[in-house]
This record gives C-alpha cells, structure tokens and sequence, in this order.
C-alpha cells in the first residue's frame, strides 16, 4: 500500500514531510508502494472529468452559437483561478529581488566612504545587511513555493488532457481512425502533453519581464542616468531576436511532431510485426532515422543559450562604455548597484521571457494538434437494452441497407441487404473474400454507418473479431474481462470452447499470464480465449466473426456442436464462417458478394433453389474494409521526435555573480585600455556561441548515435525479447527517454559545466584576495557534498520510477486500440477509462513525487554553489535514462545475419529438409515445445502439416526460420543452418505467414521493400493472387499508400498479398502457415492451384486446419503435443482408424470425410500410375 498523505502535510512549506521518504530511499531502492499516494483532486478521473465536463460545455455553446469550438479557451477557463494566487506571489518575489540591488548599494557606498568612527552609518549598514540576508531568504522559500504550484499546475493539467485524450480514442468512429494513427494517439499522450508542464514555468514571465524592465530602468535612470539606454538598446535588439526564435520553435515543433507520429508508428508497427520483418529478413529498411528537425531545434536551443551568457557581458560594455564617454567616473556603488539591477533583468528577459514565448508557441502547436484529435467523428451507437422481462425479445432488424467504409470510394462496402434475425436463431453468414462479412457486423456492432435504409438492433450484444485481441494480464482475466466469476458457468465455457486441455498443459492453467498480443498462446488458443470472452458475457446478441478458421477440424466441430449450437442455442447468433459443412445447422444462411445480398434462406430452401455455394464463391475479390480502421494515408518512416525543453528556472539565478565579479574586475582595472576590452568582450560571445553550439551538436548527435545503436539492437533482439517485454516499454525507450537525451540532458550538462566553472572562478578569485576564505568553502563543500549524497539516491530512483510507470500507459493505450471494436461491443469502455486512470495516477505518483525532491533541499540556498550541486544531482538523475537507452543497446542478440560461412548463391538447389534430433522452445527456460523431432522432407515433395491447435506446427516453423535457436541439427540440402547467418538463410525460405502483416506504405513497398522487381512483375503476382482488379480500383493504385497495418484491406486480402510476396521471392522452400484460414473455399482453391502451379518445383510444407488444402499432398506430418504422431502419404495415414490423422478426417463430417478419403485415394492411385510410367521408361 502507497504512503498516504494528507493534504495539510502536502502543502508544508517546509516541506518536512519527506524526511521519512528520503530516509527509505536510503534504506532500500524504492518501489512503487514506497510512493506517496496522489490527492483526491490531483487523480486523474477527478481532473479528467473536470477538463470534459468544460470542453463539453465549449463544444455546446460552439453549435449553439454556430462557431468554432476552442481548446484554447477551455485550458485558459479551467486554470485561470488556480494561477491568479500565483500571479501575485510571483510579482511580490520579483520586486524582492529587485529591491535587493538598492541595499546592495548602500553597504557598497559605506565601505566607499568608510569612517570608523560613524557609529551610526555602522548601525545603518548592518540594517541593510540584515534586510539584504532576510530578503535572499524570503526570495528563496517563495520561489521555491511558487515554482513547485507551477510545476504542479502544469502537471495537473497534463493529466487532465491525457484523459480527455484517451475517452475520444475509445469513441472515435471507423472514419475518424482513418485520419489517424496509434502511432499519433501514443505520440499526442507521450510529447504533446509535456509541453503544459514546460509553459506553466516560463508562462509568468511574459508580464513580469516587462514589469520589471520598467522598474529596473527607472531605478538605473536615478544611479546613472542615460547610460542606461545604452543596455536598453540591447536588450531591445536581443529581445526580438530570440521572440522570432520562439516562432521558429514552433515551426520546428509541428515539423517533428509529425515526424515523432512516424517514428512511433513505425515502432509499433515493427514491435506487431516483428516475426514478419524476421522471417522476411526485411530489418534494414526500417533502421532509418531524421533528425534535421532535431538539429534545428538544438541549434536555437543553443544560440538561446549563449545569447542568455553573452548579453551581461554585452550590457556591461555598452553600459560602461557609455558612462564613461559621458564623462562619469566609475565608483564601486554604481559598478555594483548597476550590476545588480541588470541581473534583475537578465534571466527574466534574455531567457524566461524568451522561453516563454517559445513553449507557448509550441504549446498552441500541441493544442491545436490535439484539438484536431478531439475534433474528430465519434462512433454512434443504435442498440436498444433490453429490461429483464424482456429478455426473449432481441432481435436485428436490416431493410435496403447502404454502408460505406470510404466515402470517397463509388461503391458501397454493403448494398440492398435486408433480413432479419429474433432470439433463438442462428443467421449464417458466407461469401468469398471482400464480400462484405465483416462489414455487416460492424454495421450491427454501430462501427460501421449507415448511409440509406434501416438498422435496428435490440438488445445487449457481444462480439468476437476475426483477428484475436488478447490483452496483456491472466487468461482468465481476458476471458472474464472485468465481470464476477461464476465458477460453473466459467467450467461450461471453458468446455465449450474447448479451452480445457490447453489450460491443462499449461503450468498455471487459466492463471498464466499472456503477454501483450497473446504472445505466449498460439493463434487457435488466442481464438478460443477470444471466443470465450464472449460466450461468457450474459448478451442477447452474439456476432461471431469466423471464430472457426483458426482452429483444426475436430476443435472447430467441437465449438459448433457444444458452443455454437449448445452454450449459445437459445440466443440470437450471428455466425460468419467459411465453413460450409455446418450450414445445415444454420436456420437462415445469407450470401454476400461483393457487398451485395445474393440471396437468403434456409438450407434446404438454398438447395431447392439449385443454387450452388461452391461456384458463388469463385468471383473476383472486391476490396472491403472488414476490420477497424487504425490509421489514414500514411507517411514513408522516418525518425525522430518533438523535443522536451525543461529547464530549472532557479539554476542560472545566481549565474551572475561570477561574470560579473570576473568581468566588472577586469573593466575596472582595463577601463583606460578600449581596444583590449572590445577584443575581450567579442572573444566572450564569439566563444560563448561557439560552446553552446559545439555542445548542442556533439550531444543529438551522440543521442542519435545511441537511438540508432538501440533501434539496430532492438531489430537484432531474439523473439523472446518481445514476447516478454510489453510494447510500451519498448515505445518508452523510443520516445521518453531518447527526448530526455536530445534536450533536458544538453541543457542540464551545459547548465552544470557552466557553473562548475563559475564556481571554481569564486572560489579562486576570493582565495586570491583572502586565503581563509578557503576555510569556510570547504566546509559548505563537505555540507553540500553530504546532501547532495542523501538526495541523489531518491531522486535517481524517482527517475527510475518515473520511466518504469510511463510504460504501462503506452501499453495500455495501444492495446486498446487494437481492440477497439471489441471493448465498444462489450460496452467496457468505463473500464478500460479507469484503467487507463489508475496508470495514470500510478505514474503521478512518480512525477509528484520528482517535483518536490527536485526542490526539497533547495530552499533557503540562493548561493551559485548550491545550484552546482543541485544541477550535478539532476544530471545525474537524468542518467537513468541514459541507462536506460544504453540497456536497450546491449540485448541479446539473434546470431549474426551474415557469417563468415556463406552458402552458394544458388544454395538451396534441391530443397532438402532433415531434422536430427530436433528439440525447441521459446527461451531457455520455456517448456519444450517440439521434442525429438526425426524427419527428413525430400526436394519438390508437398507435405502437409496437421494437428490440434497448441501441437507445435507453427512452432516447427519457428525452429526452421532460427526465431529461437534449436537444439539438434537442421540441414538443407546438407547445410547446417546454424552454420550460417540468419538473412542467409531466412531470405532462401519463404514463408505465408498466420497472421498476415501489412506495413504503413505504397503497395509496392510491401511487396518488394528493396525494389527489385518491375512493375509488370508486380502486377502479374496480384493478378495470379486474385488482387489486381482491387489495386487497380485504388486512387493511387500500386504507389496507394496503405493504413496502418494494412487495415483498408480484410484479413484474407492481406493474405492474398503475403502470397504476392512469395511469389515474388522465387525461393526452392516455400512454408504456408495457415495462410488459406481467413479466405473462403473458392478462393483457398484457387490459391492452391496457384501454389502447385508456382511452386511445383519447391518443397512446400503447408500448416493447415483445412484438411482439404493437404490430402492431396505427397505426406502428412501429424503432430501431437510437440511429438511427430506419424508422417506418411495421405493414403495410408487414412488407413489407421487408430490414427489421430484418421480421428481428425471423421470430425469434418461424414460427407466432408468420405471426399477426403476419396481425394487421398486418387492421389495414391495417380502416384502409382506415375511410378509405373517411370519404372517402365
């Protein structure tokens, strides 16, 4: 349990109230429970709610009053209050520290004037001393009071918008997804957000620079009249300059914005997609990144920097210069009063104010960017509850029902479809790819709007996707999805989805955690966890999204007969499948095609009608959008991202005194000798300008250095690592913690080398003049040192912290994302808001609890040594992320992609394939899952690959793509292949993956990433694969840019398209993983004549449920359990009525199993033939 806090002890000004909390960080490393527990008003669903229930009101007066809604004007509402306070107190600190310089003088002018025997000067000097001490003390509580309630306003803002942010993600509809990205929404949360934290700290000193340059001016008029001008001119040149800064800093900030959305698009695509960049060898076409944008911005970062350090020494010279010209003479008072007074003024106007402009210009950049977000289309729903009495009632209702996915497409993703379904129905749904199936249950689920005709749906609905969503946690939390356990009727759905025997072989059974996207289960057990949520959830009406494709025969029945027809008999069911032996099952059938209704009715009034469903299924593919929408036109990848510019406000305060001390000495003692000064004073800013921006260019190019080194680290990871580390951990290192490195980092460095250097400048001046001053620097030395000790250990965790809990907001963010549709169906959306706030309040925890121990043992110390120390802290603790980029840098690797020991260019010429003594798992402490294998497959020779889900068969593709390093030897044509490096031998098979993966990108950069192939080539693949006539309808047809993750395209279309690619990769060993589960039959047919057209002269090992796609093959390899069951032809496997491959026939069905039978006999009886032929010749 966290520390509590209460809120009197939080507001102590002394801040007391961490003493016990440093005192654990020093005892042991902290962990989350060590936290303070945030407030009540600083949660996030307390300000969240806060910031909708005013942008709601913005949003309602802009249509009643028929104007544009602005963001802008919601933040300035809700903060106005909160920052009125601070306004004043900020205006008392200032003045303190204005007054300061006016005591200062006096005692400078008593030791000018200096009688011993006026006591009554005496008395009046050590009155000014007193007043000078109180007031450097006042200044230093107030300011640090002040500086955290800006900090935390910002931070309570940040909140707030983070959770506005995430309630418009769950709301967005299919159109508005196709206008953004994950990558944007992750972007918007993780960079756009971070910049109220910045402009709430420098948003003050847009009045109070000027404020103070009014009062600092006429105080300088009366000490040395219009020479004051002179520093005047100056910093009316200066202040311009670095304004126009500030609007370039927006200009930089939209333009790596944009690049950041790229950048954190393209790593969630490569975290997705990264067993398809792998087995496709495709890992250097996303090792890319830009950083113009970045160097830009450094730049201005860095001649804000050295104009801030040149302009006291460019007023000093101008100032002076022009005092003297006048001909004054210079006293120690007016040296120093004068000084004093431009110190007032230097760090408000030469980089508060700077700055200020510069975060809010960004700032409006980020509103603007984010209320373009929360502009977008929201998702309306239609469904009607159901009160309990009624719960026999529910029912769909379609008439001439129109839909689009795409307005700008001519024609309708859904067409003239009309039916209706009541309780206690099953409505089939089939057609060929592209027909509209998935389409007509997001026009149920609300995803999809209705352009013309009726929809009316009544009743509670539940839905399960075609593509799984698994969501990080226990499977039994994925299949309870937040609702009481029911034990029995928790047992009935475990038995009816047939989930039972896999959570029996697992070791924690339904307990056992599954990693973000299901990593750990295999894709017929991520179906039926899929499956089971829904059947779980009490609804009136189920849409099944072809829930039976990815599981084998006999699982498949068993669903239909104890789930389908069984659990589910007495609800309304929507089933989409390819499966047509259970149609009879069905009480109404619907066919689709092209997004029309073909036709609708029973079984038996189908048959009688003499339609055939084989020969419907053999149009051509239309393009259709079946699953959501997660992206629009997208951007080719390129690097980097926005840039964070914290920066502690006290820690050039007290920068003054060493230049001033240094450099007033020197124009005092050089006054006469002009041509040296100039020379001096042109060196000072020529160097200056040269520091900042060597410095600034040394440290982004080192960050890029090490992006690269951990973008090139990350891609060379084994699997495992990404199995095991969620995806926004992996989205944190990319963006926190490099944008730490690009800019908080250079700043801090440059803040703490510059006062490192001031402060061995004192300390060798003073000594110089009074060596027992030596005395008491040593001890403030061993004081400092002794805190600075105490304090960095809290703070170094804080920032541990503070990285660790950002991660499962990422992730959070994108798994909800990616299974939007479902958590709407389920009506969820409330719990993954809470969720999605407990994260964030986890986080706030951290971020709180950084504030106050960034400040806590500052107060009362206003000296440039105790900023010294402060800074050299705060580097330190940003080293975390340092160490955190540098860990990433140094993962495990795969083996080298290319070794010494290369195979033939032509290499492999047969296609040969032994395993010897094969044994594998996914990590070296992972359960085997394949144990002993013994199997050799023979050049050209078709072997099919069967088994129940979770036996092994695709984990057997893992061992030959080398995903995790086997144990045992594989051979192709005699090579070992571990002999030889990774892109040597991924890039000689090719692989149609289960799940099929598309890239943001043209078309043709998914197809041949590395452009080696024409464009006729390209179009004669999409031809054979049934998609050039939906290329060609595109606006941009091949060069087209796709959405993110391919999502215009349905699941069997992106399978079609990884069969393009394998067509063009042209290799003598050919693995299809499942490939044909999402098409229909028609066109799985069509895809194996293509396959035994193409690829006759391969060896091809084809994974299949279907086990109509490999009777025809040469072998069967049955697995059970990771062990081969048998591996014979067809016939003989069929000859076993002990035989698993002989059980697994006899579940298709009696029909389905006598054509299988029937099938594999007349393949043996031509290879017979043949063999006879051949013995003859």
């Amino acid at each position: 349990m966290n520390i509590p806090v209460s809120k009197r002890v939080k507001q102590n000004p002394t801040v007391l109230w961490l003493n016990p909390f440093f005192r654990i960080a020093n005892q042991h490393t902290l962990e989350e429970q060590d936290m303070y527990e945030v407030l009540v008003e600083d949660k996030s669903e307390v300000l969240g709610q806060a910031m909708q229930r005013c942008w709601d009101y913005e949003l309602h007066l802009a249509k009643k009053e028929m104007k544009t809604p602005s963001l802008r004007r919601v933040i300035a509402k809700s903060i106005w209050k909160a920052n009125t306070l601070l306004v004043f107190v900020a205006i008392f600190e200032e003045m303190l520290k204005t007054i300061q310089p006016i005591f200062l003088g006096k005692i400078v002018e008593y030791f000018e004037n200096y009688d011993p025997n006026d006591k009554e000067a005496y008395h009046e000097v050590l009155g000014y001393g007193a007043v000078l001490s109180l007031c450097s003390v006042i200044v230093g509580v107030v300011h640090h009071q002040y500086f955290f309630h800006l900090q935390r306003q910002g931070w309570r803002l940040r909140v707030a918008m983070c959770h506005l942010i995430y309630k418009k993600a769950l709301r967005l509809s299919n159109s508005a997804m196709m206008k953004t990205t994950v990558g944007q929404i992750v972007n918007l949360l993780s960079n756009d957000v971070n910049r109220f934290d910045e402009v709430s700290v420098f948003v003050h000193s847009l009045y109070i620079a000027p404020i103070q340059l009014v009062v600092v001016l006429t105080l300088l008029w009366f000490r040395i009249g219009p020479s004051c001008l002179a520093g005047l001119a100056v910093i009316l040149i200066l202040i311009p300059m670095q304004s126009m800064f500030g609007k370039l800093f927006a200009k930089f900030r939209s333009s790596a914005a944009f690049l950041t959305d790229i950048r954190m698009r393209t790593m969630n695509e490569v975290v997705s997609g990264i067993r398809i960049i792998k087995m496709y060898a495709w890992e250097k076409p996303f090792a890319a990144m830009e950083i113009s944008s970045i160097l830009q911005t450094a730049f201005l970062q860095g001649i804000n920097l050295a104009l801030f350090h040149s302009t006291s020494k460019l007023l000093y010279f101008f100032t002076f210069t022009t005092y003297v010209l006048l001909g004054n003479i210079i006293t120690a008072s007016a040296v120093f009063v004068t000084t004093s007074l431009y110190s007032c003024i230097r760090l408000s106007l030469t980089l508060f104010f700077p700055l200020a402009v510069a975060n809010i210009f960004e700032s409006l950049v980020s509103i603007d960017r984010i209320q373009e977000f929360l502009m977008l289309d929201e998702v309306k729903k239609h469904c009607e509850a159901l009160p309990p009495t009624e719960k026999t009632d529910a029912c769909v209702e379609v008439q001439d029902l129109i839909c689009f996915w795409d307005q700008t497409v001519d024609t309708p993703s859904l067409q003239d479809v009309s039916f209706s379904l009541s309780s206690n129905k099953l409505l089939a749904v089939i057609g060929p790819v592209g027909a509209g199936k998935s389409s007509l249950l997001c026009a149920i689920l609300g995803e999809l709007p209705v352009e013309k005709g009726t929809l009316r749906v009544t009743g509670k609905l539940t839905y399960a996707s075609q593509q799984p969503w698994v969501f990080s946690g226990t499977i039994r939390s994925n299949i309870l999805f937040g609702r009481e356990l029911d034990p029995e009727k928790y047992e009935r759905v475990l038995k009816a989805c047939a989930l039972k025997r896999d959570l029996e072989l697992l070791p924690d059974g339904d307990l056992t955690l599954v990693g973000d996207r299901g990593v750990t289960l295999s894709g017929g057990q991520k179906a039926r966890v899929n499956l089971a949520r829904a059947v779980y959830e009490d609804a009136d009406l189920y849409l099944l999204d072809d829930p039976l494709s990815a599981v084998d025969a006999e699982v498949g029945r068993h669903i239909f007969e104890q789930c389908i027809c069984g659990l589910l008999k007495e609800k309304a069911c929507v089933l989409v499948t390819h499966q047509l032996h259970y149609l009879n099952a069905a009480d109404e059938i619907l066919v689709l095609n092209e997004g029309y209704m073909v036709t609708k009715g029973t079984y038996t009034e189908l048959q009688k009608s003499g339609l055939d469903f084989t020969s419907l299924l053999k149009k051509e593919v239309d393009e259709e959008r079946q699953q959501p929408p997660t992206g629009g036109l997208q951007r080719s990848p390129s690097k980097k991202s926005s840039r964070s510019q914290s920066f502690s406000t006290q820690c050039l305060k007290d920068d003054d005194q060493l230049p001033v001390s240094i450099f007033l000495w020197i124009v005092y003692v050089t006054l006469y000798n002009y041509a040296l000064l100039t020379g001096l004073t042109a060196a000072t800013v020529f160097f200056s300008f040269a520091r900042s921006l060597l410095l600034f260019y040394l440290l982004i190019m080192s960050a890029k250095i090490l992006h690269n080194q951990m973008f090139d680290t990350v891609l060379r990871a084994p699997v495992r690592f990404f199995d095991t580390n969620p995806v926004g951990r992996i989205l944190n290192r990319f963006s926190k913690d490099i944008g730490v490195l690009d800019s908080n980092l250079a700043f801090t460095f440059s803040d703490f080398k510059q006062l490192s250097l001031n402060v061995f400048g004192i300390v060798l001046l003073t000594a110089s003049m009074n060596p027992w001053l030596f005395i008491p620097v040593v001890i403030l030395t061993a004081v400092f040192f002794l805190l600075r000790r105490y304090y960095i250990q809290t703070s170094r965790d804080v920032k541990r912290l503070e990285g660790t809990t950002r991660s499962p907001v990422f992730s959070h963010v994108s798994s909800s994302l990616n299974g939007l549709w479902t958590i709407r169906a389920f009506g969820a959306e409330e719990k993954f808001q809470n969720m999605f706030d407990i994260c964030q309040d986890l986080h706030s925890e951290v971020g709180a609890g950084s504030v106050g121990l960034a400040l806590t043992y500052c107060i009362s110390l206003v000296s440039v040594f105790q900023w010294v120390v402060r800074q050299s802290a705060e580097l330190e603790s940003m080293m975390t992320s340092l160490e955190r980029v540098v860990a990433f840098t140094e993962l495990d690797n795969e083996a080298p992609w290319e070794t010494e020991k290369r195979p033939p260019p032509d290499w492999p010429r047969k296609g040969m394939i032994t395993f010897d003594q094969v044994n594998f798992a996914y990590g070296s402490d992972g359960p085997l899952v394949l144990k002993d294998l013994n199997v050799m497959f023979r050049p050209n020779e078709k072997v099919g690959i069967v088994g129940r889900t979770g036996a092994g068969k695709s984990s057997l593709t893992s061992a030959l793509f080398r995903l995790s390093e086997p144990e045992g030897n594989i051979y192709i044509d005699g090579v070992l292949i571990s002999d030889i490096g990774l892109h040597d031998l991924r890039q000689k098979i090719t692989i149609i993956p289960q799940d099929p993966m598309l890239f943001s990108g043209s078309m043709r950069k998914n197809l041949d990433p590395f452009d080696q192939h024409t464009d006729e080539e390209l179009w004669d693949v999409l031809e054979e694969v049934q998609l050039k006539p939906v290329v060609e309808e595109l606006h941009g047809k091949m060069d087209t840019v796709l959405s993110e993750s391919g999502s215009n395209f349905s699941v069997g279309q992106r399978q079609l398209v990884c069969l393009a690619r394998a067509l063009l990769r042209k290799n003598r060993i050919l693995i299809i993983d499942e490939a044909t589960a999402n098409v229909d039959l028609r066109t799985d047919e069509l895809i194996q004549k293509t396959i035994r057209d193409k690829f006759k002269d391969c060896t091809v090992l084809t994974i299949a449920h279907r086990l109509n796609t490999i009777i025809d093959s040469d072998r069967i390899l049955v697995l059970d359990a990771g062990r081969i069951q048998a591996c014979d032809a067809p016939h003989v496997l069929l000859q076993d009525s002990e035989g698993l491959f002989y059980h697994m026939v006899q579940q298709t069905g009696k029909q389905e199993a006598a054509a299988l039978l029937l099938t594999a006999e007349r393949v043996n009886f031509h290879f017979y033939s043949h063999l006879k032929v051949v013995l003859l010749i």
